[in-house]
């Protein structure tokens, strides 16, 4: 097979790659990241390269034009080199960090009557043991395991081999006095088991911390928590994104891209090193107290279907074909040495149980910090993300399903769409009679691009000032500038070139309104469902709760207005932040709580909208702004008339 030299901007060390490698696997190789965000399936347009001396085969050219292809554009991940070629890579949209700001942290309660003796699992204890001689030559093993039933009344205990290794230098370096850890579990007859989690020489200082991890494994961001399992306080919390966005924006391209070979170790390797670059940032912000990575003994994790299969390194396949059937919903506890986290390797890692392949563990341990198995109101829980994940519900019952709302409110699939970091447009007004707009950016400064809650922002802006129809349709007859054709069709100017940070203008497209509008479709439709299939009018709803880092930042009046969310006084809505790692938290603390997410997990009744007409329905009659029936939203249709915009009613 032939070999090719591929030099990309302008290194003087080309890669020697075989013919037919795509571009993105000789970026690789150069060491250089070209994001992905569709997983390479060639729709999203963002790994555009220009390929200056030189030619390749592109299986697909979507998104570019006749002129970008003269020019020698190309998409990265379609493009397959035949010959020697010189590749120019745009900086590509950063993956910049969120080590926790005050955006992502959020106040920590403890938990009620904490009780570590009785609630917790790992468990430290001291051992003295009498030494062996030639009248008592009991083996080591032996000597421990005597101890572990006589003085702490465990029958069985479970040691691994690693640990078996060194016994004996530990027994003999604390001069036959140990600190044990286990991690107990309750049996039905009353007599507990254990598995070893550590082994330490000499006693340890009782007042010392014995640390662990609450971690959500969101599909765009990783949280953790560091906890001082003892005393319940929370010492650190620290977020990131999620490394596997490079190889997909949502679940379905990183389900896709996990088929392709390799393509499912590389994304448990992204994974599991966002969390290990976590573990040692969250250890170096203790304060008062020197943590290594190897002090941490337990860990316990959420995530939705697809993040866990990923991060355990299990393939997601048949999780997006029908009948969507998931390789587990609860996964059996693991040590971290198996997955290559840097925590003790013997620590013990829990992952959280999950429903469907569309509801996992992070909307159990959601619904167990937001309270709702619990309460006696008819309550909404939702996390609104690149899947829509809702509950309906309250202590007596629950019923659950997702929606496929798209990357759409994560600033995916949107021309001048990102993610809310320093440079975002948050926030938008337009004026009533001159359509102009004005903004607050995060951070200050010129704006780069748009965040979801500036698209939902400026969506209902443009609805509410007849800038776009129900229809989403950019009203033309408008005496404005910034309504124009552009490349792709209609489009309204948000920010003019001179304005922003990389001197183009930044717009929303007609195609853009269309993406926003099947997301915000497709979550109030199963908000329909959920109620229909119980017979409860959505109107009786008596609270809402919204969790997820992006809902903390909804706007409920322009959220209602673009019919994002039902029309109900705003008193019921309340944004509740990352419930999952909340959950995750409460799990890491009490076998109460473990045990209260195993219960809501067996209790949920779960609905595939796939396989309900109902759905489809649903859908369709909420592709318009803020829905086909008005009088659902009666506040909205009061503020049109009030504007003397007209829209007739169904």
């Amino acid at each position: 097979m032939a070999v090719y030299r591929v030099t990309f901007n302008h290194q003087t060390e080309p890669v020697v790659v075989k013919s037919g490698t795509l571009i993105t696997e000789a970026a690789r190789l150069a060491g250089i990241e070209i994001n992905q965000p569709c997983g390479g399936q060639g729709r999203c347009g963002r790994c555009v390269v220009q390929v200056t001396d030189g030619k390749v085969r592109q299986r697909s050219a979507l998104r570019l034009s006749a002129e970008d292809i003269q020019m020698g554009y190309c998409l990265a991940c379609q493009s397959v080199i035949e010959g020697d070629i010189s590749v120019v890579v745009p900086e590509q949209e950063k993956i910049e960090r969120r080590l926790v700001t005050d955006r992502t942290a959020i106040e920590v309660q403890p938990i009620p009557g904490y009780a570590p003796e009785y609630q917790q699992t790992l468990k430290r204890y001291f051992l003295e043991f009498s030494p062996p001689d030639y009248e008592d030559q009991t083996d080591d093993l032996s000597r421990l395991q005597k101890h572990l039933r006589t003085d702490l009344g465990f029958e069985e205990v479970e040691i691994p081999i690693s640990l078996l290794k060194k016994i004996s230098s530990v027994l003999r370096e604390g001069n036959w006095q140990v600190t044990v850890y286990l991690d107990v579990l309750s049996t039905n007859d009353g007599n507990p088991t254990a598995r070893m989690v550590d082994l330490l020489p000499n006693r340890c200082d009782e007042d010392s911390p014995m640390w662990g991890a609450a971690i959500d494994i969101g599909t765009t961001t990783v949280t953790l928590w560091l906890v001082d399992l003892w005393t319940g306080i929370v010492h650190a919390q620290v977020a990131e994104y999620n490394a596997q966005i490079r190889r997909g924006e949502d679940v379905i391209s990183r389900i896709i891209y996990a088929d392709k070979e390799g393509g499912l170790q590389e994304l448990q390797e992204l994974v599991v090193g966002t969390i290990n670059q976590l573990i040692e940032i969250a250890c170096k912000r203790v304060k008062h107290h020197r943590v290594s990575p190897q002090d941490i003994l337990k860990l316990t994790v959420a995530g939705n279907t697809t993040m866990m299969h990923l991060f355990l390194g299990i393939p997601p396949s048949y999780i997006r074909l029908a009948p969507f059937v998931p390789t587990f919903n609860q996964a059996p506890l693991i040590r971290a040495k198996d997955v290559g986290l840097i925590a003790n390797p013997h620590a013990v890692v829990d992952c959280l149980p999950g429903v469907a392949s569309y509801v996992g563990a992070d909307i159990t341990a959601g619904v167990l910090s937001a309270g709702v198995d619990s309460t006696d109101q008819l309550t909404l829980f939702l996390d609104v993300g690149t899947n829509g994940e809702m509950v309906l519900g309250s202590k007596e019952w629950l019923v659950t399903c997702a929606c496929s709302a798209g990357p759409a409110f994560e600033g995916a699939g949107v021309r001048d769409g990102m993610r809310a970091t320093t440079g975002a447009i948050e926030e938008v007004w337009i004026h009533s009679e001159t359509y102009e707009p004005t903004y607050r950016v995060i951070g200050g400064g010129k704006p780069r691009g748009i965040c979801g809650s500036g698209l939902i922002s400026l969506l209902a802006e443009m609805f509410m000032t007849g800038v776009v129809d129900k229809a989403g349709n950019l009203n033309t007859s408008l005496s404005t500038p910034r309504i124009r054709e552009g490349e792709h069709g209609m489009e309204y100017v948000v920010a003019w070139k001179d304005e922003t940070e990389h001197g183009r203008d930044i717009v929303i497209t007609r195609v853009d309104i269309d993406n926003l509008l099947r997301a915000k479709a497709a979550i109030y439709a199963g908000f329909l469902v959920l109620a229909q299939s119980v017979g409860v009018p959505l109107e009786e709803t008596e609270q809402v709760l919204i969790g997820g880092s992006f809902g903390k930042y909804l706007n409920v009046e322009k959220s209602i207005q673009i019919g994002l969310l039902p029309d109900l006084p705003w008193e019921k809505f309340n944004f509740l932040g990352n419930t999952a790692v909340k959950g995750a938290y409460f799990a890491l603390l009490s076998q109460e709580y473990r045990t209260r997410i195993h219960e809501i997990a067996s209790k949920m009744t779960y609905i595939e909208l796939s396989a309900d007409n109902t759905f489809y329905e649903a859908f369709m009659a909420a592709m318009f702004l803020p829905h086909t029936d008005l009088s659902r939203f009666p506040t909205v249709l009061a503020a049109l008339q009030d504007s003397n915009i007209q829209f007739q009613t169904n």
